[in-house]
């Protein structure tokens, strides 16, 4: 039952995909329909993130003894300013492994 579903959601996921992407087949997204979906991958990934970040165990940590969330602050400033991922990911990464 288990393979089912994960074959059936990797269908649906490809499709969808597939549908949007596949320059052949005759549908276009309106421009206000794109903008809309570019709010998408942030939200997403905002919703992932922040219980990480703020909750790292169950419970709301807002201090400087949080090292996720020094991190965080520390890789969003680093994106900020230097405006270079691959940068901003080894320097608050090597950050939160002497943190932690």
């Amino acid at each position: 039952m288990t393979w089912l579903i994960i074959l059936s959601m990797a269908a649906v996921v490809f499709v969808s995909r597939h549908l949007l992407l596949e320059p052949k087949l005759p549908i276009r997204l309106s421009k206000n329909t794109l903008t809309f979906l570019s709010y998408s991958a942030p939200a997403v990934l905002t919703a992932i993130l922040a219980p990480i970040v703020f909750a790292p165990e169950g419970q709301l940590a807002i201090s400087v003894h949080n090292p996720y969330l020094t991190c965080a602050l520390v890789a969003t400033v680093l994106a900020y300013v230097t405006r270079n991922t691959l940068l901003t990911t080894l320097l608050s990464m090597g950050l939160f492994f002497i943190l932690y």
